[in-house]
């Protein structure tokens, strides 16, 4: 029986510049998601004042869009599984880049908020087939890192986006049409498609492994060439062909766990994060705060986002993932009430600065956990299934914060989203596993290069 052993290969592999290459590709995916995700918040303000749009249907579009998401996070998981995690990847960033240029084009809310729903199902999809295309591509020992580096790239899309919708939204009657324009650039990760390789472990895991074999031949030529003569890996491992993976696959016991946790994961985090990005333009221009000065702070708090993923990459792969990703939580949970409890512009700046430092670490340290969780076989799905479903969660996410915003004022809505962010990390503190021992298991011992 032929084996590629693409985990092993792949694992004793310095980092090259072929790595360096893939990662500004997912960076650059991830840079126009960051960057068209928050689009409609920062317009928002805007149309409240233009079309005479509403708190209820900012409410409405931004559940919706989250819908989208969750079908969008499905259906990836299941392209990513068909396709490869390199076609999978390409056509959701176009799909997402297609309809956020369509929304340049928007005559109301209706359509607007149609547009909307559709690119966040891309962005969504997207998201999905990146954390397990970088899963499987990079060493296990590194892989968190660079799973953090390419969101240190990619979150600087949130802060430039906000500071490009500050300056341009004021401008006029439709210069807020450019904010979805600039989140359309997106479909440019077209010109890296021969830069990138599809997964040798995904070749492996639907039994072509003379194609896993192709591909690792010509990465490992390539870091040969650069970093000189490779260590022999360790022995393939015996691993029959998985078919098709569906949905009821992740009732068995090893996939319901870190499913259901995972799904715990993402829907505090989405109802938490989002519940706080979403809304604070709006709610600050609704508490009195200018449509220019609440675009304008939230865009300085968004700083704090790449700094965020950064202080992930320097702990993600040193210490246990499961209790950075509590600390951070707890931390977030803190500073978001804060922010919700002054109506100073510094205390503004600097507590909404420190959720977005700590939430993008959170989201990076998340990205890197979660497919650790499943093997091959359950991974695109288990993945895209919770994360789905976390994203589904946030439906009803934005009618609750406008409930609680309408029924009990601006500050109850910080103290709900800070009980969402205390229960994600109490419950990953208690049910959540560790994957540190199994990354280290996995990194093979090192050995002479062949023929030494």
């Amino acid at each position: 029986m032929q084996h590629a052993n693409a985990l092993n290969r792949l694992n004793r592999l310095p980092i090259s510049r072929f790595h360096k290459v893939t990662l500004l590709a997912v960076s650059f995916a991830y840079f126009f998601e960051f960057a068209d995700i928050n689009s409609f918040a920062t317009t928002a303000p805007k149309l409240i004042k233009l079309w005479g749009v509403t708190v209820n249907q900012v409410a409405y579009v931004t559940s919706l869009s989250f819908v989208g998401m969750f079908f969008g996070s499905i259906i990836a998981s299941k392209l990513a599984d068909r396709w490869g995690r390199k076609n999978a990847l390409m056509w959701t960033t176009v799909w997402f880049g297609v309809f956020s240029f369509a929304a340049v084009f928007s005559w109301d809310i209706v359509s607007l908020g149609v547009f909307r729903i559709l690119t966040s199902a891309g962005l969504s999809a997207m998201t999905v087939v990146a954390v397990i295309y970088v899963s499987e591509l990079y060493p296990a020992a590194s892989r968190g890192k660079y799973q953090a580096y390419a969101i240190v790239i990619g979150i600087c899309g949130t802060p430039v986006t906000n500071l490009i919708a500050s300056a341009v939204v004021p401008i006029n009657s439709w210069s807020w049409r450019l904010v979805y324009l600039w989140g359309a650039l997106g479909v440019l990760l077209v010109l890296f498609t021969r830069q990138l390789k599809e997964s040798p472990r995904w070749y492996e895991s639907r039994g072509e492994h003379a194609k896993a074999d192709a591909v690792l031949r010509e990465i490992e030529e390539r870091v040969a060439a650069e970093k000189g003569p490779l260590p022999e890996p360790a022995p393939p491992i015996e691993e029959a062909a998985v078919g098709k993976a569906p949905l009821r696959l992740l009732l068995q016991k090893k996939y319901l766990m870190p499913t259901l946790l995972l799904t715990v994961l993402w829907v505090t985090q989405t109802i938490g994060f989002f519940g706080y990005s979403s809304w604070a333009p709006t709610l600050l221009a609704k508490e009195g705060f200018s449509v220019e000065k609440s675009v304008f702070y939230v865009a300085l708090t968004t700083v704090g986002a790449p700094l965020g993923s950064y202080l992930a990459a320097l702990v993600t792969d040193r210490f246990e993932r499961k209790w950075c990703l509590v600390a951070f939580g707890t931390v977030i949970a803190l500073c978001g009430l804060f922010y919700g409890l002054t109506f100073n512009p510094v205390l503004i700046v600097v507590f909404g600065f420190l959720v977005n430092l700590f939430e993008r670490g959170y989201t990076a340290l998340g990205y890197a956990y979660s497919p650790e969780l499943f093997d091959t076989r359950g991974r695109s799905l288990g993945t895209g299934v919770s994360y789905g479903l976390g994203r589904l969660s946030n439906a009803a996410g934005p009618l609750i914060v406008a409930g609680l915003y309408n029924g009990s004022g601006y500050r109850s809505v910080f103290f709900f989203i800070a009980g969402t962010w205390l229960l994600g990390a109490l419950v990953l503190a208690v049910f959540g596993p560790r994957t540190r021992a199994a990354r280290l298991a996995q990194t093979a011992p090192e050995v002479k290069p062949a023929g030494v």
